[in-house]
């Protein structure tokens, strides 16, 4: 008996699976998933797609979002696709449709070819905006877009409720005789926080 298999991926721990199960309308047999797995991980070393290539079988369906679901560049996708299409399997891309044949593989490979020239675009921006960042920080103390230091605030910075610096926090804590969490929810941040800046007084 055949099955519809989905297969999801999120780059990051703070993404969900949700947006892409239900733009491919759900109702699937069985569902593989890889949260927090870079697109740039070959599609046979990410943990959820290496337990979908075991459990897949010849006249499944498998249903992706996007062609960059099924690998970390274009030569990654079509080989893929074309190791799970010599073993019986139909791959069907939500807005393209099922890959057949030829035609299907060639329009696949130029998608693909298209999502890599994309995020490479993409990479380079972001690099682009790091070193105005670092040269702009370096002539005038502030980023390009005004801020103190590249990456996040430290959390007193960025917390609105945290009142104290590292060492204020830690001098509370010293003169208050207070537990850590007790010093956390004092100030409005993480125990972790807390033990490091306590750590470093």
């Amino acid at each position: 008996m055949s099955h519809r298999v989905a297969y999801y991926r999120v780059s990051t721990g703070d993404q969900n699976i949700e947006a892409q199960r239900a733009a491919m309308g759900g109702s699937f047999d069985q569902e593989f998933s890889d949260t927090g797995v870079s697109g740039g991980t070959l599609a046979a070393d990410r943990p959820g797609f290496a337990k979908l290539l075991q459990a897949i079988r010849k006249g499944d369906t498998l249903c992706v979002y996007a062609v960059d679901r099924l690998g970390r560049d274009a030569l990654d996708v079509q080989g893929t696709v074309q190791t799970l299409i010599d073993r019986g399997v139909i791959v069907d891309v939500h807005g393209l449709g099922k890959i057949e044949g030829d035609i299907g593989k060639l329009i696949l490979a130029v998608l693909a070819q298209v999502a890599e020239m994309e995020r490479n675009r993409i990479t380079e921006r972001c690099n682009a905006g790091r070193e105005a960042a670092r040269a702009s920080l370096a002539a005038t103390g502030r980023t390009h877009k005004g801020k103190h230091g590249l990456g996040r605030k430290p959390v007193y910075l960025a917390n609105e409720k945290a009142i104290g610096t590292p060492d204020k926090i830690a001098a509370w804590r010293r003169a208050n005789n207070a537990s850590i969490a007790d010093t956390a929810r004092h100030f409005g941040v993480s125990t972790a926080t807390v033990k490091r800046y306590c750590a470093a007084s």
